[in-house]
């Protein structure tokens, strides 16, 4: 999501014409909910504030019904721009809010259209009511038609257009408050981030992971990350881009933690076993079983993978069965039946594509061999498995594994020994 709403007048104007400038926010499937509604419009009114620290002034947040209104002494564009990137909002409106009165509520439209009209060209216009409050004394057909012919007054040879309108004025009449919207912009719908319980993502510095992780997100989890390097056989530039990655990826969620696993040693313990053309996915194998060691402490519920069924040889649908088969949590495939280029367009879409088309060493690479098994038997994974004391070498990986907090602060992480800084 990129670039600014356009703000049709500095806060001021509308401060004084229609009682303050505010950000409406239309909820998504959490309108859908039943008796337990409420709580997830507490998560997502908690995640709301979370998004909104550190925004450089107060703010305020209050509930109507199916509605979230957000204000405060910020510029608008701020609070659009945050409001945005929170999961659970169907549509995010720049508004202004005027008490519920035939005279106030035309006078805040009429100002409305008229500054509209004044920042940009504007060759006609809509009208679209909305009544909430059923005691107002129009109903929302007889207000828009009264709306509209008190902008054409005002803003002489201006023409009312109900099909293609250049400029439709949303008007919401609630009890207390009425809200006016010129523009529209998309959110990310979805169940609050928290809803749904925890996950741990396998992250690594490609487009799918990422793409992965922000589709789980939407669907309620909230998500922790490891990434496995290759470390101390490849340099840290996969780090690097991990946590960039984790910390875009944070901004749409209270952020979540990046444990970083350098996976070089075990894999080389995997070659020298004899893993051969098994090696890719005794590798897979090896990362569940870490993982699912790592989610036992950090409390997620389940693994999360950017595999799409059949894009390579190591997701085979008889190699994913060979990888959960070594899994002690759930693993979640989000993309299972994504194309790349769908995933490549999700990644431009959410902001990760500019950190994943860097260059990095892959882990997935390290030591593996000209031709990868596509139908990998669970008896000889397991007979090269029994090689290796795995219970050792998942403590071991643990042991050494570092834990970042990408999204705290700007720095870039502090890379131990054995991960040396990208050339």
């Amino acid at each position: 999501m990129t670039g600014n709403p356009r703000v049709p007048a500095p806060r001021d104007t509308f401060a004084a014409a229609a009682g303050g400038p505010c950000v409406l926010l239309k909820h998504g499937e959490v309108f859908l909910k039943g008796r337990n509604r409420h709580r997830f419009v507490e998560r997502l009114h908690d995640n709301l504030r979370i998004a909104l620290r550190g925004i450089g002034g107060s703010t305020w947040i209050k509930g109507a019904q199916n509605v979230t209104v957000v204000g405060g002494e910020v510029p608008l564009e701020a609070l659009v721009e945050r409001a945005r990137r929170v999961v659970g909002f169907h549509c995010v409106e720049p508004a202004v809010r005027t008490p519920s009165t035939m005279e106030d509520v035309t006078a805040a439209a009429v100002e409305t259209l008229r500054v509209v009209c004044a920042e940009r060209r504007v060759r006609s216009f809509a009208v679209r009511v909305r009544r909430r409050d059923k005691r107002f004394p129009l109903t929302s057909s007889e207000m828009a038609v009264h709306l509209g012919a008190r902008i054409q007054e005002a803003v002489v040879g201006l023409p009312v257009d109900l099909t293609t309108p250049g400029v439709t004025l949303s008007v919401e009449i609630d009890h207390r408050e009425t809200y006016l919207s010129w523009e529209r912009h998309r959110g990310l719908s979805g169940l609050p981030v928290g809803s749904s319980g925890r996950a741990l993502v396998l992250l690594s510095g490609g487009y799918d992971s990422p793409v992965a992780a922000h589709r789980a997100m939407r669907r309620g989890l909230a998500c922790d990350f490891v990434h496995f390097s290759g470390a101390p056989y490849t340099n840290a530039a996969s780090v690097y881009k991990a946590y960039a990655l984790a910390r875009e990826l944070n901004r749409s969620q209270p952020p979540g933690e990046l444990h970083v696993v350098a996976l070089g040693p075990a894999q080389k313990q995997l070659a020298v076993a004899g893993a051969g053309r098994l090696q890719v996915v005794a590798q897979r194998r090896l990362m569940v079983r870490t993982a699912s060691a790592l989610a036992a402490r950090t409390g997620a519920e389940a693994l999360v993978t950017g595999d799409s069924l059949g894009q390579v040889a190591s997701q085979t649908l008889a190699n994913m069965v060979a990888v959960d088969e070594a899994a002690r949590l759930p693993v979640l495939r989000p993309l299972v039946g994504w194309e790349k280029q769908e995933i490549i367009d999700e990644a431009r879409t959410i902001g990760t594509a500019e950190v994943s088309v860097l260059p990095d060493e892959d882990c997935c690479s390290l030591l593996a061999p000209p031709r990868v098994s596509t139908r990998a038997r669970l008896p000889e994974l397991r007979s090269v498995e029994r090689r290796l004391e795995m219970d050792e070498v998942i403590e071991a990986l643990l042991a050494s594994a570092q834990v970042l907090r990408p999204g705290e602060d700007g720095a870039a992480p502090a890379l131990g020994e054995g991960c040396p800084a990208p050339a």
